[in-house]
């Protein structure tokens, strides 16, 4: 429903918001633009990690995404009080027309004063951004204090094995090398398979609520056709107590994603 307004004769009329409401419109895709720099913005940090380029580019990626994340709040807070004040004037229908502008810089700034750093907690795309960074370093990054990742974990436990059994590392070029190295490859593509298909992950998604990836295709077929017989999809994960998802729930890994290319590309380099 419109609101009204007082013509100069004092006379009141419904009057159109449908101005206001377009540009509303506008800013929201001003919203979905700052959505996509986001996107890119973490494409090029984790090209940053996979490539171990200097942290100093990946600090001028994370001082992006944080520019990103204020634009967005900012732009948010200015929508939300532009729809209370419209909001406001329809439920009111006061006489005289009150000073909109007025009353959305008011409404505007009480938002803004509740700013904090703990709301990039609350942004969806920022938490996404360093999760990513935390699960690619883990999985392709060595330690700087000589530690090593979990494909090299999983070697030295194997090396470990074999001299406890007797056998010295210089004596494996007889095929116990291979043998070591299939048996690493079979336990770090563990995460990779998806437990729906049972194949390799191409283009994973990961359940924001418990954690679990799976092949986008796969769990998308299987949450439509649970929804559609109205029964709750559970993750397919054995053990996994998520009993209710939905498809809000899903991400995109790209983190994950990138791992298993740089792990198929490694693995073809040392059959070649």
């Amino acid at each position: 429903m419109p609101g009204r307004s007082s013509t100069s004769s004092g006379s009141t009329r419904y009057i159109s918001f449908s101005g206001v409401e377009s540009a509303l419109s506008s800013l929201k895709n001003f919203q979905a633009c700052i959505s996509s720099g986001m996107d890119t913005v973490s494409s090029v940090a984790l090209d940053l990690v996979e490539t171990q380029t200097e942290v100093s580019s990946e600090y001028s990626m994370d001082r992006a995404m944080v520019e990103f994340a204020k634009m967005d709040r900012e732009l948010s807070h200015y929508v939300k009080a532009v729809q209370s004040t419209i909001n406001h004037v329809k439920e009111e229908r006061p006489e005289k027309v009150p000073d909109l502008k007025l009353l959305v810089e008011k409404k505007f700034l009480a938002l803004q004063d509740k700013n904090s750093d703990a709301d990039f907690k609350d942004n969806e795309k920022f938490v996404q951004y360093k999760q990513q960074l935390r699960e690619l370093k883990k999985q392709l990054v060595k330690p700087k204090d000589g530690g090593h990742n979990e494909f090299d974990q999983i070697k030295d436990a194997s090396r470990a094995g074999s001299e406890r059994d007797g056998m010295h590392p210089d004596r494996e070029n007889d095929g116990t090398e291979g043998i070591d190295e299939d048996m690493i490859v079979t336990q770090s593509q563990t995460n990779f398979i998806c437990p729906i298909t049972q194949l390799e992950m191409k283009k994973p998604v990961k359940n924001k609520v418990c954690g679990h990836a799976y092949e986008e295709e796969a769990i998308v077929r299987m949450i439509e056709s649970k929804h559609k017989r109205k029964k709750k999809a559970c993750c397919p994960k054995i053990g996994c107590s998520h009993t209710d998802m939905r498809m809000s729930d899903l991400i995109p890994d790209e983190a994950l994603r990138r791992a298993i290319e740089s792990h198929n590309k490694k693995k073809k380099r040392h059959s070649e």
